[in-house]
């Protein structure tokens, strides 16, 4: 028992201190919605592992624009935050909405 608890607290930290030292990682994207026809660029900030992996990515993107009736058209690129302010204004209402 007291070895699990090492070995959990362990895990604990290590989680810890790669949570900040992680990079974060974004998506642009293009979707749409029919009757009428709109489209929309947006820009949404993904987990690590979503930006390593792109059928991950677009299952992420599709899943979360889908609350609103968004359908994903495709994933732009991947990029870090140097690419967040650039993108800022062609996205709108949709910069990191989702």
């Amino acid at each position: 028992m007291r070895k699990l608890l090492i070995h959990t607290a362990a895990a604990a930290l290590a989680l810890v201190l790669a949570g900040p030292a992680a990079a974060a990682c974004y998506a642009d994207y293009k979707a749409k919605r029919d009757n009428p026809l709109r489209l929309h660029y947006g820009v949404m900030e993904l987990p690590g592992e979503a930006c390593a992996n792109p059928e991950l990515a677009a299952l992420e993107v599709a899943r979360r624009i889908a609350v609103d009736g968004w359908q994903l058209l495709n994933i732009l690129s991947f990029f870090d935050e140097k690419g967040l302010e650039k993108r800022r204004e062609s996205a709108g209402k949709f910069f990191l909405r989702y």
